[in-house]
C-alpha cells in the first residue's frame, strides 16, 4: 500500500472557509486514509474570539480521514508562524507532507495527484515543491499534463525534508547579490511583482513565509511541479484572506482526471514559462477593470 503523506492545514477565523475547505478534502480520493493535522492559530483580538472558536468547534466535528490532530495556539502567532512551526514539525516525523491553508478547495483527484508525485521526485534533489495550483493560462491543453516550473506556491502544496531543510527564513541572506538580471529571473522577466514582496518584507509592511520559500528554492535552483489542470482552487481571492484582495483572476476548473504523465528531464518547461508569463501580465486586465477591483478592495476594508 502507498505510504501516504500527512495532510497539514493552517486555519484562523473563517468558518465558513474551513468548512468548505474540509468537505472538499473529505471527498477526496485516499482522504479517509489519510492522516490530518490541523494547526489552528490563536484570536489577534477580543474580535476575533467568536469566529476562531466556531472554527474550532468545526474542526473538531467528526471528519472522515484516518485520524485527526488538532494543534490549538493559545495566542496569535500569525499565519508565517504557524505554517513554518508546523510544516517543520511535521515533516520532521514523517519526511513528506501535504500543506493546504482553510481557504483551498481540493480536487477529488489532488490527494492522489501529491502523493504520486511525491513518490516519484522523492530522490531527486533538484525537485523541491511539488504545486496544487495552477494557474488559468491561455491554451492549456497545450501543455503537457504536468511539468516544471520555477515559481512556488503556496495555494496547495507538497514538499520532502530534504527540500523544507533547505528553508531559510532571513531574507537578507537570502537577497544577499541578488543583481538586476537576478531580479528579472526571479521574477520572470519582470512579469509578476515577486521583488515587490520582497522589499515589502523588508520594509515590515508584510510578513510572508511564502516568498522566502520561493527565494529559498530559487537560490537552490530548484524546480517545482505543476499540474496542467489545477487540483486547488483558492476561496480566499474573495478578500477574505490574510494577504488578499478580490481577484477573480486566479479562478479555475478543478481537475477531475488523475495525472498519468510525469516529466522524467529535470528542467523548466519551456511553453509553460512563456504561458505563466502572459498570464502575469495580463491578469489585471483592462484600466476599468483595474479600477472596479480597486474599488472593490477600498469597499471590503470598510
Amino acid at each position: 500500500m502507498q505510504n501516504l503523506a500527512p495532510i497539514i492545514i493552517f486555519t484562523y477565523n473563517r468558518p465558513q472557509h474551513t468548512r468548505r475547505m474540509l468537505q472538499a478534502l473529505e471527498n477526496a480520493e485516499l482522504a479517509k486514509d489519510s492522516e490530518v493535522f490541523i494547526f489552528s492559530d490563536g484570536a489577534k483580538n477580543a474580535a476575533a474570539i467568536d469566529a476562531v472558536n466556531r472554527v474550532r468547534a468545526i474542526i473538531r466535528e467528526p471528519w472522515n480521514f484516518k485520524h485527526i490532530t488538532i494543534i490549538e495556539r493559545d495566542r496569535n502567532i500569525g499565519l508565517a508562524q504557524n505554517v513554518i512551526s508546523g510544516v517543520t514539525d511535521i515533516i520532521s516525523r514523517y519526511g513528506k507532507a501535504i500543506v493546504l491553508e482553510d481557504d483551498l478547495i481540493i480536487s477529488k483527484v489532488g490527494l492522489r495527484y501529491f502523493n504520486d508525485a511525491l513518490d516519484i521526485y522523492e530522490s531527486d534533489d533538484k525537485v523541491m515543491e511539488i504545486s496544487g495550483y495552477m494557474y488559468p493560462v491561455k491554451d492549456a491543453d497545450k501543455l503537457p499534463e504536468s511539468f516544471f516550473f520555477r515559481v512556488a506556491t503556496s495555494w496547495g502544496w507538497a514538499t520532502w525534508e530534504r527540500a523544507w531543510k533547505l528553508f531559510n527564513p532571513n531574507i537578507d541572506q537570502l537577497t544577499a547579490g541578488f543583481t538586476s538580471e537576478k531580479i528579472k529571473r526571479f521574477s520572470i522577466d519582470n512579469s509578476e511583482n515577486f521583488w515587490k514582496q520582497v522589499k515589502e518584507f523588508k520594509a515590515g509592511k508584510i510578513n510572508s513565509w511564502a516568498i522566502r520559500w520561493y527565494l529559498s528554492i530559487f537560490n537552490n535552483h530548484g524546480l517545482v511541479l505543476y499540474p496542467r489542470q489545477s487540483m486547488i482552487q483558492n476561496m480566499g481571492t474573495d478578500g477574505s484572506g490574510t494577504h488578499s484582495d478580490v481577484d477573480n483572476a486566479y479562478h479555475v476548473e478543478l481537475a477531475t482526471e488523475p495525472i498519468n504523465e510525469f516529466p522524467k528531464e529535470f528542467e523548466e518547461n519551456k511553453a509553460a514559462y512563456e504561458a505563466i508569463k502572459y498570464f502575469y501580465r495580463t491578469r489585471k486586465g483592462s484600466l476599468p477593470q483595474r479600477l472596479i477591483r480597486y474599488i472593490k478592495k477600498l469597499w471590503n476594508k470598510r
